[in-house]
């Protein structure tokens, strides 16, 4: 009668230079990736879907994201999430598949609204700063000069878009110019009144609660 024999249960060894080779090559692999992350520089900016044309109100969803390298010129392009919810005015034609330069873009506001920097004669309320609503008064010079005729408003409710200094540096003291945004509409009748000299103040619409 032929003898069976038994098997023991094999046994799993692994080699520890399998081990250390394993962790070569993933470290190798880490290495890679973390050096190739590093030198990325590319951002996401926006490419025209079709092309744009003046006047278009463009919204997010008319614009593809690309990742380019723009090699430090980010300020020169639309960037991802760069475009608000109610969209932009295409002020520059573009197009399709170009990036899109923050030059070409603009607020709708752009179309009604013009920034003017008007020079005053009068002093200026402490509680104006860049975001308050004034009513623009001027007074044209009389025949005898230094003297003025009655003030009138030129715009109501305009927008301040910033205090400037003559050294053109934005301050809240020492104010010698004020920036505003002005409808269009007015346009003409402000800057004639500049061109004649009209003494100019602006008139704070409404005083803060708050300082």
């Amino acid at each position: 009668m032929a003898s069976v024999t038994k098997r023991g249960k094999s046994t799993f060894w692994l080699d520890p230079r399998f081990v250390i080779g394993l962790a070569l090559v993933a470290a190798s692999v880490g290495g890679v990736y973390a050096v190739v992350a590093a030198s990325d520089t590319s951002v996401a900016a926006y490419v025209a879907r079709d092309a744009l044309s003046q006047g278009d109100v463009i919204t997010a969803d008319d614009l593809i994201e690309s990742h380019v390298r723009l090699d430090g010129a980010d300020d020169l392009y639309l960037l991802a999430g760069e475009v608000p919810n109610e969209g932009f005015v295409v002020i520059k034609s573009v197009r399709a598949g170009e990036l899109v330069p923050a030059s070409a873009v603009g607020s709708e506001a752009g179309q009604r609204f013009s920034a003017v920097v008007l020079t005053l004669t009068s002093q200026l309320s402490a509680s104006v700063r860049a975001g308050s609503y004034v009513d623009l008064w001027s007074a044209k010079e009389q025949e005898t000069r230094g003297n003025y005729g009655p003030p009138t408003v030129l715009v109501s409710s305009a927008s301040v878009v910033r205090l400037v200094t003559s050294e053109g540096l934005v301050i809240d003291k020492g104010v010698a110019s004020v920036e505003v945004l002005v409808p269009k509409s007015r346009i003409a009748r402000v800057l004639e009144a500049v061109a004649n000299g009209d003494a100019l103040s602006l008139v704070p619409v409404s005083i803060p609660v708050k300082g």
